[in-house]
């Protein structure tokens, strides 16, 4: 069962979210925007509750997610695209979990890597604009998965016109530099990262192990551009 966010452009902008930043940046460009249709997965309602403090961690939010403005014809480029990833044989799961579309708490959506720094990256085939990427590393339970860094490149090796979206490691303990980004609760909602119109025909998503253990996780990755 999934609960699909689909509202009109009308409603956003009598409920007021219009004027939200990238929004702003898009209508500067004049792209005519929309919000994204973004499908999520039904929620889960358990697990052990979250004991982990940090001046770096963003206070919970219990109101659904604002809409997200792109302009209209931004759809999801990684849908089905091959994925690799920096630990080749997955403790849990298969690769293809990042990209197929399911992303229910389940484990059987779950893909689990090893211990450490580890990635994914999605080539999305052609360089492409991309507006947003939403990602999904565990929402059975309360949980934060640190140094969360995710950057966009033409490169597949990352070693030369990367682009860095997003990167909440503020003591550089991933060796990709020191971010400025807030650390966050996982939910079914996913954490949406405005790319700002980053272009790139690669995304790679970093992290390095949780509150509960070690190992890092994915269930789905969004990546809207066009």
């Amino acid at each position: 069962m999934t609960f699909v966010l689909a509202l009109t452009l009308g409603l956003v902008a009598a409920l007021g979210f219009a004027g939200t930043a990238n929004a702003a940046e898009a209508a500067a460009s004049g792209k005519d925007l929309a919000p994204l249709n973004i499908e999520l997965p039904q929620p889960y309602f358990g697990g052990t509750p979250l004991d982990y403090f940090s001046p770096n961690l963003e206070e919970k939010s219990f109101k659904p997610r604002d809409p997200f403005m792109a302009p209209k014809d931004a759809t999801n480029l990684s849908k089905g695209k091959k994925v690799t990833s920096s630990d080749t044989n997955p403790k849990l799961g298969k690769l293809t979990f990042v990209t197929d579309g399911e992303k229910g708490y389940q484990n059987d959506y779950l893909l689990e890597l090893g211990t450490g720094v580890q990635w994914v990256q999605i080539d999305l085939e052609k360089t492409a604009e991309i507006y947003a990427v939403l990602v999904w590393h565990f929402h059975a339970a309360d949980r934060v998965y640190f140094d969360v860094v995710v950057q966009v490149s033409d490169d597949p090796e990352f070693t030369k016109g990367v682009t860095t979206i997003y990167n909440n490691d503020i003591d550089n303990s991933a060796g990709l530099g020191v971010g400025k980004d807030k650390e966050y609760i996982e939910t079914y909602e996913g954490r949406l990262i405005d790319a700002k119109g980053a272009k790139g025909r690669y995304v790679r998503l970093y992290s390095k192990g949780n509150t509960t253990d070690d190992t890092n996780h994915y269930t789905e990755v969004e990546v809207y551009g066009k």
